[in-house]
């Protein structure tokens, strides 16, 4: 029988109940003689989350429903080795945050190596590993609030998905009764899968990518009796002390060769460019990703003290003013905004 799981903590940005959306849809799909269905949930509300708790409860009236006995169960008490027993049966592991409030999603890995599918919203890892060979997705890759009219659609693409595709391509079965299509999803979900959403994969990003270069960073602070360490702690106290002092002025945009010729009028007081840097900033939009472009400095003005023009050309493909410049700390040492979390935004 394909079997449906759902577990995890019941907080109502994961919408545990957007599957209850059309409780008699749901209930026909359950109960549906010819491709069985079973449903396994399992969960727990934060005690001081009532609303979580109510939804809890709403999963637990539903299975009193005679159409659904020996179809749907709530196993109490969830904890790391009920989701390790849970990992290993599921067919398909079902998914259905709010975006952009999943963090991850690591129960939809566990998954992969045990040979279960995913169908999940484009959020947390699936927005990253989801193509239509290794499982199912809802959403847009959007953002749409708390719109009830949105959910009310990802909830008729959740019942769409499993009636049109997911249990048709289940119970479809070759001459030897296994269900190939099924299957082959299955071998390029852990083939594709599994090495990129592991542990393995974990623990080694952050050793080449935190651990080493700390270790690494730590080391050279400390040379020469922490004399880098030392300097770092001067620029940082003197950003401290003076950025109060840092402000854009006005900018101008020139448009020609289709090129934006960006030249901004920046007041550092008496910090200097080399402690500093000024980046103009462009949100994504669309197709197009962000755009960050650092400005150069010019010769400071000899009329005003402590004021520089700062320039950057960039394509015209985006219109001028998509882009904002701001202000930063920067020190060729510094792990920024860590350790210096100062910003300045042009107005």
């Amino acid at each position: 029988m394909l079997t449906l799981g759902f577990a995890r903590r019941f907080a109502t940005y994961k919408r545990p109940n957007l599957l209850l959306h059309d409780t008699e849809r749901l209930v026909r799909l359950l109960s549906n003689p010819r491709c069985p269905v079973q449903l396994i949930l399992a969960g727990k509300a934060h005690p001081q989350d009532i609303p979580g708790q109510e939804l809890i409860k709403e999963w637990k009236n539903f299975i009193k429903r005679p159409e659904v006995q020996g179809r749907v169960v709530f196993l109490n008490d969830y904890d790391m080795m009920l989701a390790q027993e849970l990992v290993q049966g599921i067919d398909l592991w079902i998914n259905t945050p709010r975006r952009p409030w999943e963090a991850c999603g690591t129960s939809g890995m566990k998954v992969l190596v045990n040979g279960g599918l995913n169908l999940s919203e484009l959020d947390g890892w699936w927005a990253e590993a989801y193509s239509p060979e290794v499982g199912w997705a809802i959403g847009d890759g959007q953002e749409h609030g708390d719109d009830p009219a949105w959910d009310a659609k990802e909830a008729d693409a959740l019942y769409t998905l499993l009636e049109a595709e997911v249990i048709p391509e289940f119970y479809e079965r070759d001459e030897s009764g296994m269900p190939g299509k099924w299957l082959e999803r299955i071998r390029e979900s852990m083939a594709r899968l599994t090495p990129e959403f592991s542990a393995t994969r974990a623990i080694r990003e952050y050793t080449e990518s935190h651990y080493l270069p700390a270790a690494s960073g730590y080391r050279d602070r400390a040379t020469d009796d922490g004399a880098l360490g030392l300097s770092l702690l001067h620029w940082k106290q003197d950003i401290e002390r003076h950025w109060s002092a840092v402000r854009c002025g006005a900018m101008q945009i020139e448009a020609h060769d289709g090129q934006h010729f960006f030249h901004l009028e920046v007041f550092l007081g008496i910090l200097t460019p080399g402690q500093l840097k000024v980046e103009l900033y462009a949100d994504p939009a669309q197709a197009v990703c962000a755009s960050l472009d650092t400005m150069t400095a010019s010769e400071p003005r000899a009329d005003t003290p402590g004021t520089f023009t700062y320039s950057a050309q960039v394509s015209a493909a985006r219109p001028a003013s998509d882009y904002t410049a701001r202000i930063v700390p920067c020190h060729p040492n510094a792990s920024v905004p860590l350790e210096a979390g100062q910003i300045v935004w042009q107005r």
